[in-house]
């Protein structure tokens, strides 16, 4: 039983439980004034997330045992489910904030773009493994799934959701560029990308739209309203120092920082916990980030080198835009903080993101503890190809 824990990537496992159980602490700290308000009881917040984070472990461990090899195999189950999940919150999904991308059930709400984010990953994969023999040819090899793609991030921005429509966008980005494409074929899908994002443009500028730009780079000319969320944020953090005013001590959750145990999470830690707190919370992020990385380096599997980075870009995408928005880098998109924010559809993702990539993990340390072939036809095809210098950085 020990030698087969002794598989296992202990960083990854202890990782992102350390996170999201932090998140739970800071959850409660942040949403027991909002709680009582709202007329819950102050633990309100606090329950629910554990609760999320209970079904978030059950997916941890199962995924961690069950063999990724064999999400290919179920990749157009996967697919349909995606796209599924996609049209019916469209058509049945409750409006929140002027966009439909939520079910409502009685115990929770389930965001299906969080789904997405996980579902498109694997199929980009599992594709583009595929079609290593032929990346090189941008018709067959590249743009067929770009098609799939196009019509996930269409679904999402109809809802809207442009937040996680851009998270996807730019992971599909990261998994497309590690498989392998030419550099040339990349510079025609990035102006592609450009041209419709600029020929969507007018149709997607809103007053709203607006006001988080000019609330995110001219906060203290609307000080009462495009620009009161960031103010309040700089407040925070600024009070906060280098070791913070205490656990539970933040004064701007009082009604002053709204969504204080969701988006602006990071703002309350930085408050109460200081630099040092918010210092802890990024590196254990880019541990995450950075082993991801690492195993998807030794992988000598295409499926689960891809897999790997774009579980690792999903992890460091969404931190980066979340960090940016309450620092003033970005504009305020409702992008959560991954494992940490309050939200059960991104802790349900993200455990079961994180079980997958220990099971890779796990194949890795397999394969390293197996005797190096002495000649290179003994040697797995991938592992040949790469050992003659492959044209991708990664598989």
């Amino acid at each position: 039983m020990i030698k087969k824990f002794k598989d296992y990537d202990f960083t990854l496992m202890i990782t992102p439980i350390l996170l999201a159980g932090f998140g739970i602490v800071m959850i409660y700290s942040a949403s027991m004034v909002i709680a009582v308000v709202e007329g819950y009881e102050s633990t309100h917040y606090l329950f629910k997330q554990l609760q999320w984070f209970v079904l978030g472990f059950i997916g941890f461990a199962l995924c961690c045992i069950f063999p990724y090899k064999y999400y290919q195999k179920l990749m157009k189950l996967v697919i349909l489910l995606v796209l599924g999940l996609l049209v019916g919150v469209l058509l049945f999904g409750n409006e929140v904030n002027n966009a439909k991308s939520w079910f409502s059930f009685g115990f929770g709400s389930l965001q299906p773009a969080e789904f997405a984010k996980l579902g498109l990953i694997m199929y980009l994969a599992s594709i583009y493994s595929k079609k290593q023999s032929y990346i090189n040819d941008f018709n067959r090899g590249v743009l067929p799934p770009l098609v799939l793609t196009g019509i996930v991030l269409g679904l999402i921005v109809m809802q809207p959701d442009i937040g996680t429509a851009a998270i996807i966008f730019l992971i599909a980005c990261s998994v497309i560029f590690s498989s392998g494409i030419r550099f040339k074929h990349l510079s025609i899908l990035i102006f592609i990308g450009l041209a419709v994002v600029a020929i969507a443009i007018p149709s997607m500028v809103t007053d709203e739209r607006i006001a988080r730009f000019t609330g995110a780079y001219q906060p203290f000319e609307t000080p009462d309203s495009d620009g009161y969320h960031l103010i309040q944020s700089y407040l925070a953090i600024g009070v906060g120092g280098l070791t913070g005013e205490g656990l539970g001590h933040s004064v701007q959750k009082l009604g002053y920082l709204q969504e204080a145990h969701t988006d602006f999470i990071m703002a309350v830690i930085a408050e109460e916990l200081g630099f040092i707190g918010v210092i802890i919370v990024i590196g254990l992020l880019a541990t995450i980030i950075l082993r991801g990385i690492f195993i998807a380096r030794k992988c000598d599997d295409s499926f689960g080198a891809l897999l790997a980075i774009g579980i690792s870009s999903m992890v460091g995408i969404q931190a980066f835009i979340n960090l940016g928005a309450i620092s003033g880098l970005l504009p305020i998109t409702g992008v959560p903080l991954p494992f940490v924010s309050y939200g059960g559809s991104s802790l349900l993702v993200m455990m079961i993101s994180m079980g997958i990539l220990n099971n890779i993990a796990k194949s890795v340390k397999k394969r390293e503890r197996q005797p190096v072939p002495v000649n290179e036809k003994d040697m797995p095809e991938n592992m040949a190809s790469n050992n003659r210098g492959g044209k991708s950085w990664l598989v």
